[in-house]
């Protein structure tokens, strides 16, 4: 491309991405960062670039990551062999343990040192610091299917987010440093819980009263009966595609993990394909967006 047209290109990019970039200034973006997109070298350098560009502009990100293929493989390493009840990991003693290690340690310092890379102060922590968040024992309801008696599965040490003090959090603001929170937080209890880092999101969101809350996954968002995007949907809208089927599977808890966001006091939560290189910033800055925007 000639000089000219390449400078006239960028100019008119610029010029349709500033109203988005002015509509996002000074506010709270919160990021879950996961799936495919963490085991792709490239792709996390892309998410590390659109964190602290957003940063530049004005914004104030927030990341929350998970994490669980690399849990599982460092259980497997260490020959602690996990168990599942009702589709879902038993977190006991040891494997919380494990868990920490790997969240809070590994693989958040990975995430703050590429971000740390492109110029930013990027600070880990998890649930832990500061009192930041607080847990309870998760109870997870099913319906055994010899019996079909709806029982309580006794996860462990797997938690829910009861209690979020945003006091640490808005001290990071504050300094211009980015937080990268790890989905670990203590029970009044004394013991460390493992939260699911969707929900850990949605909970950490809520307290800051996020101008938007984004889950990366896996897929492109959510898609009609044909396959096609829908860009935007109302709580209304979402449960009644539940209700007739177009969601299902997987994706049903997390349209349902939206709506609790929303519940929460988020403005706006979407669901944006993580594997797509710099969707963060095509979803915010763009027209277009990029995923599915989910509004009370």
């Amino acid at each position: 491309m000639p000089q000219g047209l390449e400078n006239a290109y960028d100019a008119e990019v610029l010029s349709k991405a500033l109203p988005f970039m002015q509509r996002y200034e000074n506010k709270t973006v919160v990021i879950k960062y996961g799936g495919h997109a963490m085991g792709d070298p490239e792709l996390g350098r892309a998410f590390a670039r659109d964190v602290a560009l957003l940063k530049q502009s004005g914004v104030n990100p927030i990341v929350v990551h998970g994490g669980g293929p690399q849990i599982g493989e460092m259980l497997k390493k260490l020959g602690i062999e996990s168990k599942f009840e009702g589709g879902l990991r038993v977190t006991d003693k040891k494997t919380v343990e494990i868990v920490e290690m790997v969240l809070a340690g590994s693989i958040n310092k990975e995430i703050v040192a590429l971000i740390n890379a492109e110029g930013e102060w990027a600070i880990g922590l998890c649930g832990k610091d500061g009192n930041m968040v607080f847990a309870e024992k998760a109870k997870k309801k099913y319906i055994d299917p010899e019996s079909n008696i709806e029982k309580i599965l006794d996860l462990g040490f797997v938690g829910e987010p009861v209690e979020v003090d945003r006091t640490l959090l808005d001290l990071l603001a504050r300094s211009e440093m980015i937080p990268v929170i790890a989905p670990v937080a203590p029970g009044r209890d004394g013991e460390t819980y493992n939260i699911n880092a969707d929900t850990f999101a949605g909970a950490i969101a809520g307290a800051l009263f996020a101008k938007r809350l984004l889950f990366l996954t896996d897929v492109p968002g959510v898609l009609d009966k044909s396959g096609k995007l829908i860009p935007e949907l109302s709580v209304r809208e979402a449960q009644q595609l539940i209700a007739d089927g177009t969601i299902s599977g997987g994706m049903i808890p997390k349209v349902e993990t939206c709506i609790e966001a929303l519940d929460r006091g988020v403005e706006g939560v979407v669901i944006v394909n993580g594997k797509t290189a710099h969707s963060v910033l095509l979803e915010l800055f763009t027209e277009h967006g990029a995923g599915t925007l989910i509004v009370r």
